[in-house]
């Protein structure tokens, strides 16, 4: 019997998912030029599953701006911040603490969690003359630090000891090396930062050799989260120049003070026991700049694309109003231990903001809107790591970088990217075509200047990729489905459509999908 219209039926075996290039007749037949709340399960499709709620309490966190899966050392959370500026942590659907910090000015907010604590950035978005967007820390905020306790999120880091001269005297009969030394305290926070040497005054002494070494007026910190303080010592000193910060530091050998209370310490140590360095404290930052990223390289942490702060600002060349090329890197093992010398990287100045950074491979790579540069640790000071250029056409929004599973943003073999040009796997170098071939006209209709509005989560366990979208497409979530194959032909496509805004999405217990929205669509 002849088919209809004496037509002959094409069998399709696969659903390749949505096309959306060039003239919807050239889409091939095995293509959707509509695939809308689809999902692919291997060669077949289906209506993609409900959602379920996700707070269980009696008023639900509601204007969700940002998302965040917090990892402690408990279990897993969420970091939530809301329209106004106020940002809460939900342990679970039906417990929820805070606001752990609000900051009015605040539009969006860095992240990344160290050892059970997060780590949080506040940032917002400035235009330029042009009218171009571009993302900054926000001008004289800082990093914050938060236990995960309910207790209010402070500044990272923490101010120096301060008080009257050290004073230093020989005590008791006792062993110790003869010469000249300075003596000077370090505070110990509850988040294990050590902060820089104080109080302004060291202590100095003639040692004899013969007697113990008193030292009293010691600083008493004012702030609850000071829980130890510690001892440090040069050692001998044959000519002393009056410049106290250029020696060389050491941690005394059962210098340290296990309280905040007690004023006196006495000590007994040779040279020779001196071996743990405390002279990169000096120059550290008591309260670090904000800026837009936050991640981890080396046992580091890395902030990038900061505004600055009065102190920052000063003596900057002329017509530089901010420090949007900075990426600041801390001690390592030390996440708040920055020093404002040397754990710097000063990406290239060409006007742009830095947007994200990310650790793959063994080297820190830097993005900007358009721009993405390679640092590799040589085991010396940040300011000395040698860069280079990888590519000066793609680059990475504030979130463009997908997260995996509910860990971070690095996968095994690859980086998943959305760049102006499309979606993009990096892995070292940018492959081509974009995975987002296939749907090029609908990808190239986002507007490029709300690109801040972009995050994408990668489910690499179900193979599935989803992406928030900029206005006026905040109703739709992209998803892709790469179980067959992570290429531009065989990567599946389908628009998941919603009565509500989805500003931001992140994944929890391993890959389960949590959607925020800021309103109705």
């Amino acid at each position: 019997m002849p088919g209809v219209r004496d037509h002959d039926a094409i069998v399709i075996e696969d659903f390749n998912g949505l096309w959306e290039r060039g003239d919807p007749e050239s889409a091939p037949s095995d293509h959707f030029i509509v695939a809308d709340n689809v999902q692919y399960y291997n060669s077949a499709v289906e209506t993609r599953h409900p959602l379920d709620k996700y707070q269980d309490i009696a008023v639900p966190l509601g204007k969700i701006v940002r998302l965040y899966d917090y990892v402690m050392q408990t279990g897993q959370s969420l970091l939530v911040l809301v329209e106004g500026g106020s940002i809460y942590h939900c342990v679970g659907p039906s417990t929820v603490h805070g606001p752990i910090l609000t900051i009015p000015t605040m539009t969006d907010f860095g992240f990344v969690a160290i050892a059970g604590r997060a780590y949080i950035t506040p940032f917002k978005t400035y235009v330029n003359s042009q009218g171009t967007n571009y993302e900054l820390g926000i001008q004289n905020e800082y990093l914050y630090v938060y236990k995960g306790d309910g207790t209010a999120a402070r500044k990272a880091a923490g101010p120096a000891p301060v008080g009257g001269a050290l004073a230093v005297a020989h005590d008791v009969a006792g062993r110790t090396d003869t010469g000249f030394h300075l003596i000077a305290v370090v505070y110990e926070t509850d988040t294990g930062y050590l902060t820089a040497l104080g109080p302004a005054t060291f202590g100095s002494l003639e040692f004899d050799g013969d007697k113990k070494i008193l030292v009293s007026n010691i600083p008493v910190s004012p702030d609850s989260y000071v829980k130890k303080r510690h001892l440090v010592s040069t050692k001998w000193i044959p000519e002393y120049n009056d410049d106290q910060d250029g020696y060389q530091f050491y941690f005394i050998p059962e210098g340290n003070i296990d309280n905040n209370v007690d004023t006196t310490k006495v000590v007994e140590y040779f040279d020779a026991d001196l071996l743990d360095d405390a002279s990169h404290l000096i120059d550290n930052f008591s309260e670090i700049p904000s800026g837009v990223c936050l991640t981890t390289y080396h046992s580091r942490l890395v902030i990038g694309g900061e505004y600055g702060t009065t102190e920052t600002l000063e003596d900057l060349p002329t017509g530089i109003t901010d420090n949007r090329s900075l990426l600041r890197i801390s001690w390592p093992g030390e996440p708040e231990a920055i020093s404002k010398i040397e754990g710097l990287i000063i990406t290239p100045l060409d006007g742009n903001s830095v947007t994200n950074a990310s650790e793959f491979r063994d080297i820190l790579y830097a993005f900007k809107k358009t721009r993405t540069y390679g640092y590799s640790d040589n085991q010396e000071e940040p300011s000395s790591w040698t860069e280079e250029v990888i590519d000066l056409g793609v680059g990475a929004p504030v979130h463009g970088v997908a997260t995996v599973l509910d860990s971070g943003g690095v996968n095994v073999d690859f980086l998943l990217i959305a760049d102006w040009s499309g979606l993009m796997i990096f892995n070292g170098t940018y492959a081509r075509p974009e995975m987002s071939w296939k749907i090029e006209d609908f990808w190239m209709s986002l507007v490029r200047n709300d690109f801040r509005y972009v995050q994408l989560a990668n489910d690499s366990l179900s193979k599935k990729v989803w992406m928030t979208l900029p206005p006026p497409y905040q109703h739709i979530l992209l998803h892709a489905d790469y179980g067959n194959g992570m290429d531009a032909k065989n990567i599946r496509w389908a628009k998941w459509h919603f009565d509500a805004k989805i500003s931001t999405i992140t994944l929890i217990e391993t890959n389960k999908l949590i959607l925020g929205a800021i309103g109705n669509a």
